[in-house]
C-alpha cells in the first residue's frame, strides 16, 4: 500500500509540475521559508484561492444590489489580486525579508570567525566555533556548510560565502580572508584578520549608506500619493460634486477602504525588500518572566477601552465619529498591552549591551597581563557601570556558589542568560569559556571582540542617522500629521457642502471612511518606518503601530471636532 501511495504522489507531483511552471528562485524561497508542500503547490494552491475569491465577489454582484453588493465585490476583486499576487511575488518577497533579517548577523558572524582564527588557527575549528555560537539563519547555513565540508580538505567557508555573497558581496571578501589566514604566517594571518573584520564592517556602512541614497525618492512619492494627494482630494469632493462628477459611497468605500490601504501596504513591502541589511533587536520568548500579560489581558483591556471610547464619544464628538475612536483606542491600546512587556525587556538588554565593549576591554588587557580570565572578570564587576555591572556581579556570585566556569554561569541551566537573552552576551560569555582555557595569549582577543562591538553599534547609530529623515517624517506622518490633516478635511468638507446646494457624500458616511484610511495610515506607514530603521520586528512594529493608533485616533478626532469650529 505505501509503494502505491508513494507512486500516486509522485504522479500527482509530476502532473503539477507539467501545469504550473515555477519561476527562478522561488523553489529556493520555499525552502528559505521551510515550507514542506512542493514549491508547484504552493504556487498553483495560491491561483486556486484567487479564482475562488473571485467567484465569490462576482456571485455578490450578480444576485446582491446597493452599496454593500458593490463594497464586497470590489474587496473580492482586489483579494483575488492580492491573493494571486502574495502567491506569486508574496513568497519571494517574505523570503527576502528573512534574508535581510539573516544578513544582519554577518558582521558578528564574521567577528566570531575571526576571534576564533586567534584563538585556533584553523579553518575548520574557527567554524565550528562560529556556528555553535551564531544563532538564526545565517549561523544555521554556516553549520550546515561546515558539516558537509567534514571529512574534506574544505572548511565550509568558501561555499557558505558563494551562497550569501550575492546578497552580500562583502561576506564573501571576508570569508575568503580568513580562510586565508589559515595557510600564511602569523603577521599575515593577523593583517587578514584584521582586514577581515573591518571588511564587513565597511561593507555594511556602505550598504545602509547606498539604501539610504536610494529610497528619499520613493519613500517622498509614497507621501505625495499615498497621504497627502489622497487626503487633499477629501476636501475637493464638494466642488466635485459641483462640477456633477458624481461621487458615491460605494465609490469612497472601495477607494479609501480597499485599493489606496492595498496600495500602501504593496508600496511598503516594496520599500522594505530594498533594505539590504537589518539589525532586529534580542528575540524574546513569550515565556519569559518579565512578560507577564498574553493575549486575553490585552484582547481584554482593548475591549474595555474601546467601549469607553464610544461612550464618550457619543457624549463629546459628531455622531459618526465613536466608531473610528472605539476602533482606533481599542485596537491601539490591545497592541500596547501585548507587546510593551517585550519592548520594556528589549530596552534593559540593549541597556546591558551598551556597556559590554567597555568590559571586553578592560578584561582582555587584565588577561594580556597575565591575570587569569576568572580574576579580570572580577575585577571588571567593580569597573563596570549599571545595569552590566549587576549583571556581571550576579554572574560572578553564581560562579563562586556553584563552583562552574564563567561560560556555564552565563549560560548554564538557570543562568544569568536565561532571563537575558541577549545575543551579545551569550557571544561574550562562549568566548571567556575559550579565553579560560587558553591564557593570556587570549586576552588581545577578548579585546578585539570588544572594539568590533563598539565599532558594530557606531555602523548602527551611523546607519539609523542615514534613515532618520525618513523615518522620521513617516513615523510623524502616521501619528500626527496625517490624522491631523484628514480631519480638518473632513470638516472643511462638511462646511463647504452646507454652504449651498451640492450634492456630495454626508459627512456620517465620509467621517467613518476617511477616519479608517487615517487609521491604516498610523499602522502601515508605522509599521514602514520601523522596518526602515531596526527590520520588520513584529513585536517592536506592534507596539509602536499601538502607540500611532491611540494618538491618529484622538488628534483625527480632536482635529475634525476643532476645524469644524474654526470654519
Amino acid at each position: 500500500m505505501s509503494g502505491i501511495d508513494g507512486n500516486d504522489g509522485t504522479g500527482a507531483g509530476e502532473r503539477l509540475r507539467q501545469l504550473v511552471t515555477v519561476p527562478e528562485g522561488y523553489g529556493r524561497a520555499c525552502r528559505l521559508l521551510g515550507l514542506s508542500v512542493p514549491p508547484e503547490a504552493v504556487l498553483a494552491g495560491s491561483y486556486t484561492l484567487a479564482v475562488v475569491v473571485w467567484l465569490a465577489g462576482v456571485t455578490a454582484l450578480a444576485v446582491g444590489s446597493g452599496p454593500v453588493a458593490v463594497v464586497v465585490g470590489t474587496g473580492s476583486a482586489v483579494a483575488a489580486i492580492g491573493v494571486a499576487l502574495g502567491g506569486r511575488y508574496g513568497v519571494g518577497l517574505a523570503a527576502q525579508g528573512r534574508r535581510i533579517r539573516a544578513l544582519g548577523a554577518a558582521p558578528s558572524v564574521v567577528a566570531t570567525l575571526v576571534l576564533g582564527m586567534y584563538l585556533w588557527p584553523s579553518a575548520e575549528r574557527a567554524a565550528a566555533f562560529a556556528a555553535s555560537v551564531s544563532d538564526g539563519l545565517l549561523g544555521e547555513s554556516l553549520d550546515s556548510h561546515r558539516r558537509r565540508a567534514s571529512r574534506t580538505p574544505r572548511s565550509g567557508l568558501d561555499s557558505f560565502g558563494r551562497e550569501w555573497g550575492g546578497e552580500f558581496p562583502a561576506l564573501e571578501r571576508s570569508l575568503t580572508r580568513i580562510e586565508r589566514a589559515a595557510v600564511v604566517t602569523a603577521e599575515e594571518r593577523t593583517e587578514l584578520l584584521d582586514d577581515a573584520r573591518r571588511g564587513i564592517l565597511h561593507g555594511t556602512r556602505d550598504e545602509m549608506a547606498s539604501f539610504a541614497a536610494e529610497l528619499r525618492g520613493p519613500a517622498t512619492a509614497l507621501y505625495a500619493f499615498g497621504v497627502l494627494l489622497p487626503l487633499a482630494m477629501v476636501a475637493l469632493l464638494p466642488a466635485v460634486g459641483a462640477a456633477g462628477v458624481p461621487v458615491s459611497l460605494p465609490l469612497l468605500v472601495a477607494a479609501y477602504g480597499i485599493v489606496l490601504p492595498a496600495g500602501l501596504v504593496v508600496a511598503s513591502v516594496w520599500l522594505l525588500a530594498g533594505r539590504p541589511i537589518a539589525f532586529p533587536p534580542a528575540a524574546v520568548p513569550r515565556g519569559h518572566p518579565d512578560i507577564s500579560t498574553g493575549a486575553p489581558e490585552a484582547v481584554g483591556i482593548g475591549t474595555a477601552i474601546a467601549f469607553g471610547a464610544w461612550l464618550a464619544g457619543r457624549a463629546l464628538l459628531p455622531a459618526w465619529a465613536p466608531p473610528v475612536a472605539a476602533l482606533g483606542l481599542g485596537t491601539g491600546a490591545a497592541l500596547v498591552v501585548y507587546y510593551r512587556p517585550v519592548a520594556e525587556v528589549r530596552a534593559h538588554i540593549e541597556a546591558v549591551e551598551a556597556g559590554l565593549p567597555a568590559a571586553l576591554s578592560a578584561i582582555g588587557r587584565r588577561v594580556e597581563r597575565g591575570e587569569s580570565v576568572e580574576a579580570a572578570f572580577d575585577a571588571a564587576v567593580e569597573a563596570t557601570s549599571e545595569p552590566l555591572a549587576g549583571v556581571l556581579a550576579e554572574t560572578a556570585e553564581r560562579q563562586r556558589r556553584l563552583g562552574v566556569d564563567i561560560e556555564t554561569a552565563f549560560r548554564g541551566e538557570h543562568g544569568t542568560l536565561s532571563t537575558l537573552p541577549s545575543p551579545r552576551l551569550r557571544r561574550a560569555a562562549v568566548l571567556l569559556g575559550a579565553a579560560a582555557d587558553i591564557g593570556p595569549p587570549a586576552g588581545g582577543t577578548i579585546a578585539t571582540m570588544g572594539d568590533h562591538l563598539d565599532e558594530l553599534a557606531e555602523v548602527e547609530r551611523e546607519t539609523r542617522r542615514q534613515l532618520s529623515q525618513v523615518t522620521g517624517t513617516l513615523s510623524n506622518t502616521a501619528a500626527f500629521f496625517g490624522p491631523l490633516v484628514g480631519g480638518a478635511t473632513v470638516a472643511m468638507s462638511a462646511a463647504m457642502r452646507s454652504g449651498g446646494p451640492i450634492r456630495s457624500v454626508s459627512t456620517a458616511s465620509l467621517g467613518p471612511v476617511i477616519g479608517w484610511y487615517c487609521l491604516v495610515l498610523a499602522v502601515v506607514l508605522t509599521a514602514l518606518s520601523t522596518g526602515l530603521d531596526r527590520g520588520l520586528d513584529r513585536a517592536l512594529a506592534g507596539y509602536r503601530a499601538g502607540l500611532a493608533l491611540c494618538l491618529a485616533t484622538t488628534v483625527y478626532c480632536v482635529s475634525a471636532v476643532a476645524t469644524g469650529f474654526l470654519v
